[in-house]
C-alpha cells in the first residue's frame, strides 16, 4: 500500500541474486543468535491454539509449510491514517519450512510498527513467545549493488523451534499514513497452500471503497454500514514454473481503493486517469531548466546538424554519464528530484534520469512524456485496476510525423499526441531508437500532460534481436574440425554479452567467457584465437570472432564418418519436459531470431552418403527451419529459429514442447560421409 517505486537498471542476471541471498542469510544468522538469548515460555493466544488440531489444506509431499490461518484487519481513521493488524499461523511440515518462522516487517517514515510478536506451539512441550525487544532492525532486503539510499527498513523477528510438526504464528500491528489510500489483500502464495484467510475493512462514516478481484472469482463481503469482511478458504499454492508470468499475473488478490467523502484529498485510484493526474502532480515543476543545463545542451549539440542528432546526443549523455543512484527518502520514493539537482550531482534513479532528459529535450524544443512501466511483462494488463505495480520510469519522446529513420524502431502513433519514440535513459546498453525485450508489448501508464491512460508499447521485429552465426570449417580424415566463426549478436543478445563483460578487462578472461558459451555445444575443443567487436558501441551489433579446433568431432562407423552439421549454438530446451502438466503460460523475454550458416569442407576422398531431412515447422508463436545440403566437397547447413509471440498459453504448451523436440532432434542429426566410389 505504501510501497515506494524503484528503478531497474538492466544488469546481467548472474551474481546479483546470490548477493541478495547472502545479505539475507547474514541478517537471519544474527537474528537467530539474538533469539536464542531472548526466548521464554509463554502462552500463545487463542487464535493460534485454535489451529493446533485444524485440518491441513491440500498439499503434496514437497510442501514445506501450510498457512492454516491468515487474518488482515485494516482500520481507516478520518484523517487518512490507517491501522493494520496482520496475523498468520503456519504449520511447518519439512526442514526447509523453518523460514516461515522468520517474520519480516518493513517500515519507513510514514509507517510505525506498534508491536511485533511471535509464538511457537510445539508438538510437545510448552509454548514459546518472542516480542518486540527480540526483533532486530536492518536496512531493506534486496537492494542491488548498494546503490539505494532509502528510509525503508525491516524488522526481523525469529520464532524459536520452527521445526517440522510445530505450529508458528505471529502478529504485526502497524500504523500507516499512506500517500495513496489503497490496499492489496494477498491471499495466495508461492508453494504455500492456505486453509483459511480473512480480510476485514473498517472505514469512517461517509467513506466508500472500490473492490477489484484479480485471478480469483469475486467473493461477496459480509457485514454492513462501515465494516466488511471477506473470507477465502482452501487456496491452492502457486507452483513455480520456469518462464512463467509474474506473480502479480497469477496470484489471487483483492485490490481496495478507499475514497473519502467528496472524493478529494488523499484517496485511492479509481482509474488509470486518476493515477495519471496524481503522478502529474508529483512531477510538476521538476523539469525546469537551469542555466547549467542550458549550457550543457548547447555544448553537447554544437556539432549536430539535425534535430534527431541533437536528441541522440543529450540522450546518450543522460544514459551514459549520469550514474544510477537511488535516494528515496519520504516522498522521494515516489517523486523525482529536480532536474537541476540531478544534473548538478550527475546521479539519480530512473525517474530522476527521465526528468533530466525530459528537461534537456525541452531545451531543444522537443516534447516528452513520462512512462511508468513494470520491467516484468504481464504484471500490469488492461484488466488490472489502477495500482502502483510499476517499478520503472522511461520516456516517450515526440518526433516529427515525417521521421522515417530506420534506426528508430520503438515508435508508436498515439492519438492526441502523434508519433512518439520510447527510450529508457537508465538502460546503458540499449541505444536511442530501440527498446529492450522485457519492455516491448508491455503495458504502461503514459502521462500525456493533461492526464493519461494505460497503453501498450510496441513490439519490435524479431530480426532485431538474436544471434547470426556464420562459419567456414574444414574436416580432416581423422575427424578433427577446424575453422573460423563469426557471431553477430543483435539487440538484447549483444547487450547481455556487453553487460557480462563489463568488468572483464583482461582478454584472457573474455576468452574464458566465450569458452564457457561454446562448451554447451562442444565437449572437446581448443580456441586458437578470439576477439570481441563493438564491446562499447551499442549502436552496432556485438561481435565474437574466433577460430577453434575440435578433435574427434566426426565419429567413425566402419569406413563412414558421421558429422553433426549443427556445430555451435543451441535453440532447443527441456523447459516443458516435466512430469506435471504446465499450469501457466510460457513467457519469452522478447522476440528474437537466431540463424546459422555453416560450411564444412569434407576431407578429400570422401563424399556425402546421407543428409539429415529438412525441417519446416511454424506454430504461429514460433517457427524453425533448417536445411542440410551438399555442394561439391562442402557440407552446407542453414537454419533459423524465430520467436514471434511473447506469451504461449497453456493450451499451446504441447505445441511448444513438440517444437523444442523437433529442434533438439535436428541439432543432434548427423550427415553420413563415405569413401568416394564406395557402395
Amino acid at each position: 500500500m505504501n510501497d515506494k517505486s524503484f528503478c531497474s537498471p538492466w544488469e546481467p542476471p548472474q551474481g546479483s541474486r546470490n548477493l541478495r541471498i547472502a545479505n539475507v542469510l547474514a541478517v537471519l544468522a544474527c537474528a537467530l543468535l539474538s533469539c536464542s538469548r531472548a526466548t521464554w515460555a509463554g502462552d500463545a493466544p487463542q487464535w493460534v491454539h485454535a489451529q493446533v488440531n485444524a485440518g491441513l489444506p491440500d498439499h503434496d509431499e514437497k510442501t514445506n509449510a501450510v498457512l492454516l490461518y491468515a487474518e488482515d484487519t485494516l482500520t481507516v481513521q478520518g484523517n487518512g491514517k490507517i491501522k493494520r493488524v496482520e496475523r498468520r499461523v503456519y504449520k511447518i511440515l519439512r526442514p526447509d519450512g523453518r523460514r516461515y518462522g522468520t517474520v519480516l516487517a518493513n517500515f519507513d517514515s510514514e509507517t510505525k510498527i506498534n508491536s511485533i510478536r511471535g509464538w511457537c506451539v510445539p508438538a510437545q512441550g510448552k509454548d514459546y513467545e518472542v516480542k518486540d525487544k527480540d526483533a532486530i532492525e536492518t536496512s531493506l532486503f534486496g537492494v542491488q549493488n548498494g546503490e539505494l539510499m532509502s528510509d525503508v527498513k525491516t524488522k526481523v523477528l525469529t520464532i524459536p523451534a520452527s521445526d517440522p510438526g510445530n505450529i508458528v504464528g505471529y502478529e504485526v500491528d502497524q500504523e500507516v499514513h499512506p500517500y495513496v489510500i489503497q490496499d492489496i489483500w494477498n491471499f495466495q502464495f508461492e508453494n504455500t497452500p492456505v486453509r483459511e484467510a480473512h480480510y476485514t475493512l473498517q472505514i469512517p462514516a461517509g467513506w466508500e471503497y472500490k473492490a477489484a478481484w484479480l485471478n480469483h472469482p469475486e467473493v461477496p463481503p459480509t457485514g454492513s454500514s462501515n465494516q466488511w469482511q471477506w473470507t477465502v478458504s482452501d487456496v491452492k499454492a502457486i507452483k513455480s514454473e520456469t518462464d512463467m508470468p509474474p506473480w502479480e499475473a497469477v496470484a489471487g488478490q483483492l485490490v481496495l481503493s478507499l475514497i473519502p467523502p467528496g472524493g478529494g484529498g488523499n484517496k485511492g485510484f479509481q482509474s488509470w486517469a486518476d493515477m495519471a493526474r496524481w503522478e502529474e502532480g508529483l512531477v510538476r515543476g521538476r523539469r525546469d531548466v537551469s542555466p547549467e543545463i542550458k549550457q550543457k545542451v548547447m555544448d553537447l549539440t554544437k556539432s549536430d546538424t539535425t534535430q534527431l542528432g541533437k536528441m541522440r546526443s543529450v540522450s546518450r549523455f543522460v544514459q551514459k554519464d549520469v550514474r544510477y543512484v537511488a535516494i528515496q527518502l519520504g516522498i522521494g520514493g515516489w517523486q523525482p528530484h529536480l532536474a537541476a539537482d540531478v544534473y548538478a550531482h550527475k546521479y539519480g534513479d530512473c525517474k530522476d534520469k527521465a526528468t533530466l532528459l525530459s528537461a534537456m529535450l525541452q531545451e531543444l524544443g522537443v516534447e516528452s512524456y513520462y512512462v511508468f512501466i513494470n520491467t516484468t511483462r504481464g504484471a500490469v494488463t488492461p484488466t488490472t485496476p489502477a495500482i502502483r505495480w510499476f517499478n520503472h520510469v522511461i520516456l516517450a519522446i515526440k518526433i516529427p510525423q515525417e521521421t522515417n529513420d530506420p534506426s528508430l524502431t520503438a515508435v508508436l502513433n498515439q492519438p492526441d499526441i502523434g508519433k512518439i519514440l520510447f527510450f529508457d535513459p537508465t538502460d546503458e546498453w540499449t541505444p536511442f531508437g530501440r527498446l529492450r525485450g522485457e519492455l516491448q508489448a508491455n503495458y504502461a501508464l503514459l502521462l500525456a500532460g493533461n492526464g493519461g491512460d494505460l497503453i501498450q508499447l510496441p513490439q519490435l521485429p524479431a530480426s532485431l534481436n538474436g544471434v547470426v552465426r556464420t562459419a567456414k570449417l574444414n574436416l580432416s580424415l581423422s575427424g578433427t574440425l577446424t575453422g573460423d566463426f563469426v557471431e553477430q549478436r543483435n539487440g538484447d543478445s549483444g547487450d547481455r554479452q556487453r553487460a557480462a563483460l563489463k568488468s572483464v578487462s583482461k582478454e584472457t578472461d573474455r576468452v574464458k567467457y566465450l569458452e564457457s558459451l561454446i562448451s554447451h555445444s562442444l565437449s572437446t575443443f581448443q580456441l586458437m584465437n578470439a576477439s570481441v567487436g563493438n564491446l562499447n558501441d551499442s549502436d552496432h551489433p556485438f561481435i565474437y570472432q574466433y577460430s577453434l579446433q575440435s578433435p574427434n568431432y566426426a565419429k567413425t562407423a566402419g569406413n563412414l564418418l558421421l558429422v553433426r552439421p549443427r556445430v555451435v549454438g543451441t535453440n532447443s530446451s527441456d523447459l516443458l519436459e516435466t512430469k506435471e502438466p504446465r499450469r501457466y503460460p510460457v513467457e519469452f523475454d522478447g522476440p528474437f531470431k537466431n540463424s546459422d550458416m555453416i560450411e564444412i569442407a569434407i576431407p578429400a576422398g570422401f563424399e556425402v552418403d546421407d543428409l539429415p531431412p529438412p525441417v519446416n515447422v511454424d506454430y504461429g508463436f514460433a517457427s524453425y527451419h533448417s536445411k542440410t545440403e551438399a555442394s561439391g566437397n562442402t557440407l552446407k547447413y542453414s537454419r533459423t529459429f524465430e520467436v514471434k509471440e511473447l506469451s504461449v498459453p497453456v493450451s499451446k504448451a504441447d505445441d511448444l514442447k513438440k517444437l523444442y523436440r523437433i529442434v533438439a532432434t535436428d541439432e543432434r542429426n548427423t550427415a553420413v560421409l563415405k569413401p568416394a566410389g564406395a557402395h
